[in-house]
């Protein structure tokens, strides 16, 4: 049995018409059937593109980060290249060290 809903469910689209490689949209994350079919959902249909574009959009996000810590990471890695450090060796030794 499907709740009744009060109000429309608009539609998610920004107005940024275009698609990423997989096939969804840059604006909104739905995909080509999504977006087609959009009028023709019922409720229950458009809260799930809803959830779908969501996630879409949060795996999208959480991709971006991931590339942007790799890259300062590789851009951190390259400036202490001059440095010349052994990776097995530590790089402070604090073994003497006191706060007294």
């Amino acid at each position: 049995m499907e709740q009744l809903a009060f109000f429309d469910i608009p539609s998610p689209c920004i107005n940024v018409c275009q698609n990423d490689s997989r096939g969804y949209c840059l604006g909104c994350f739905r995909s080509r059937d999504e977006r087609f079919y959009w009028n023709s959902y019922s409720d229950a249909q458009k809260h799930e593109v809803m959830r779908l574009c969501r996630d879409r959009k949060r795996r999208k996000l959480l991709a971006l980060y991931k590339a942007r810590q790799e890259a300062l990471a590789a851009e951190r890695a390259n400036a202490n290249g001059s440095l010349n450090l052994e990776e097995n060796e530590p790089l402070l030794d604090l073994g003497d060290f006191n706060l007294d």
